[in-house]
């Protein structure tokens, strides 16, 4: 049996801003629409759901994007055009640095809804040369 993650549903305030911002940081086609949903569909299958809530509070989750060496300089500089604030570590303390993981380089950063969404040109463990 092969098992591979198919989707996964973000809650959050405004799913056509939510979205919208995720296509436009990691420069992805516009979201499509399925049922109540907006859904941005990545390069391997997977597609992140946007889906609205009334809940005052959004859980935050953790979504990490793998990704190449002239992707991430594309997508930091959009980041830091947006004067968007990033760290090197998920524990938010290293602001204004990028982490070079396995000899790659990574960072995180917040969406409208404050998930905390990754960039990384490595996959964790990596031992492959980067490409």
């Amino acid at each position: 049996m092969t098992v591979q993650l198919n989707h996964t549903i973000l809650w959050v305030r405004n799913k056509e801003v939510s979205a919208k911002f995720l296509t436009d940081i990691l420069g992805l086609p516009e979201a499509t629409r399925f049922g109540p949903f907006r859904v941005v569909a990545m390069d391997n299958g997977v597609s992140l759901d946007f889906g609205d809530t009334a809940n005052e509070k959004i859980a935050s989750q953790h979504y990490a994007f793998l990704i190449s060496e002239t992707e991430f300089d594309e997508i930091f500089a959009r980041i830091r055009e947006q004067n968007l604030e990033y760290w090197a570590d998920p524990a938010r303390t290293q602001a204004g640095e990028i982490n070079r993981h396995y000899g790659g380089r990574g960072l995180y950063f917040s969406d409208p809804n404050g998930h905390l969404l990754e960039i990384i040109t490595r996959p964790y463990g990596s031992t492959l040369p980067p490409s």
